[in-house]
């Protein structure tokens, strides 16, 4: 893990511009309007279990996806390779082997570049995934660790069939002390950051999906 230096709420929130979309990737723009929806309603589960009930910060989002579900899921959880498609992830390392499975961890980076509060560094993510259901649905956990920041996520991905596609769709909250000092702002980058994530899934499934199989 990356140590922790005490800079405070608010230069932790300013650190982190391009990553709090935790276990997503950079915020950005997320393609045509109508794309995605955010939803502030259901809640996202996998196999009876959800996202943090008492977290301040959460969004819930998603997407349809013009590709096969089985390119769509391989994507999603192929994780070594999510540099190849999603530009903000770094490196990812599976610390186990094989299937991603229940029990299943793995560990992946995201560069937090500098600013005005403080100097250039990396946010480290250990995911472990605590629910899943082949081409179904995924929920995993973990801490995001960097220079003067911890956060606690909790994240679900459902996948379901639809005319046309898959319509995949997202929900995650965070805890911590830096985000809860500015629970909107926190709350801000998480949706920029899931719908970038999503934004780039799209892409990605459809470009293979008109390539040929994944």
């Amino acid at each position: 893990m990356l140590g922790i230096r005490n800079t405070g709420p608010r230069a932790a929130l300013l650190a982190i511009p391009l990553a709090l979309g935790l276990l997503g990737a950079a915020a950005g723009p997320v393609g045509a309007v109508g794309s995605h929806a955010s939803h502030p309603g259901e809640n996202v589960t996998c196999r009876g279990k959800g996202v943090d009930p008492d977290a301040l910060v959460r969004h819930r989002t998603e997407i349809v996806i013009n590709a096969p579900l089985r390119t769509v899921w391989k994507l999603q959880t192929d994780v070594e390779r999510w540099p190849s498609w999603q530009t903000p992830v770094e490196t990812v390392e599976r610390l186990d082997h094989g299937v991603l499975r229940k029990g299943s961890a793995f560990r992946w980076v995201l560069p937090v570049p500098p600013n005005p509060a403080t100097p250039a560094t990396s946010l480290e993510i250990t995911s472990t995934v605590q629910q899943i259901k082949h081409r179904s649905c995924i929920r995993w956990t973990g801490p995001a660790i960097g220079e003067g920041l911890r956060i606690d996520g909790v994240h679900v991905w459902k996948f379901t069939e639809v005319e046309g596609g898959v319509r995949v769709t997202t929900e995650e909250t965070h805890t911590g002390t830096q985000v809860e000092a500015d629970v909107p702002t926190a709350t801000k980058l998480l949706r920029e950051g899931l719908e970038a994530w999503l934004h780039d899934l799209k892409s990605a499934a459809e470009a293979h999906a008109h390539n040929g199989p994944y």
